[in-house]
């Protein structure tokens, strides 16, 4: 496909009889297990990706870095990218501008930057520049438009619900093909968050979410986990070291591992799908 049409396609998925699952991942790897595994798309995760490249989460990578890991990733996977560009960062014509070249189609866009909620008026612009950013680059780009009031705890606990709502709403009107409110788990919430969007809507699953077919029928349009996957990386490399240390033993790494011939298939594959030799990086 070219990459308007996996804009098409990742855009069309939030429509689906079936909710839009994804599993976030963070390098070329990660991609090609979830794509192997059948999803129709690959998200990224902002933390992920920073952890990986050994930064804090919260735009501490350098944009430019964060892009070309983005790029790494298209690169690996056939199916549409979307990619979690936090609060898009200083300037967010250029970020746009970059997940397109970096070959995605898709973007998480965060409303809290710097230690403060984004002004309503000013994110809704950012969302606009997306907007046009896409359509002068001839790739209408998917709008995962997020609010951290839950996530964040912000404001008064009472008005939380209504002024997520109020901004959502906004975004919704501004350009954004789906509303993401990590944070929110009960499921009463959820479903008056839905009745009140009558949108496409994204909940992170966490501890205490519903399972995918409750969120399904609570009437959720997508699902994603986050920083969840790499981070229960990063705990089973921390049991696996924990025991080499304590025991001498290694019983946690032989649990269930790729083996070594398989995981050089797995980037074999995709290297010689771009006309790679085999010692190239994706």
């Amino acid at each position: 496909m070219h990459q308007a049409e996996k804009a098409a396609l990742l855009r069309q998925l939030h429509h689906g009889p079936s909710i839009l699952r994804l599993c976030n991942v963070w390098d070329a790897a990660s991609a090609r297990i979830v794509e192997q595994a059948g999803f129709p798309a690959v998200a990224t995760s902002s933390a992920g990706v920073a952890f990986s490249l050994g930064y804090p989460d919260v735009e501490a990578i350098p944009a430019a870095e964060m892009l070309a890991n983005v790029a790494r990733i298209a690169r690996a996977v056939a199916v549409p990218v979307t990619a979690d560009l936090e609060a898009g960062y200083e300037d967010i014509e250029r970020t746009a501008a970059g997940l397109v070249e970096a070959g995605a189609v898709g973007l998480n866009l965060e409303d809290f930057q710097n230690g403060n909620l984004v002004d309503l008026a000013a994110q809704v612009e950012k969302i606009r520049a997306v907007r046009r950013v896409g359509e002068r680059l001839g790739v209408p780009i998917v709008i995962n438009a997020r609010t951290d009031i839950y996530l964040g705890q912000l404001g008064d606990a009472a008005t939380r619900f209504e002024r997520s709502v109020g901004r959502l709403l906004a975004y919704r009107d501004a350009g954004a093909d789906c509303l993401f409110v990590p944070g929110v788990y009960d499921q009463e919430t959820i479903a008056a968050l839905v009745k009140a969007l009558q949108f496409p809507l994204n909940i992170l699953a966490t501890a205490g979410a519903p399972t995918v077919d409750r969120l399904q029928q609570l009437g959720i349009a997508r699902v994603s986990l986050g920083s969840g996957p790499m981070r229960a990386t990063m705990g089973l490399m921390r049991r696996i070291a924990e025991e080499l240390r304590d025991s001498g033993t290694y019983a946690r790494m032989l649990d269930g591992p790729v083996t070594y011939p398989d995981a050089n298939e797995l980037v074999q594959n995709v290297a010689r799908a771009h006309g790679l030799r085999s010692s190239e990086p994706l």
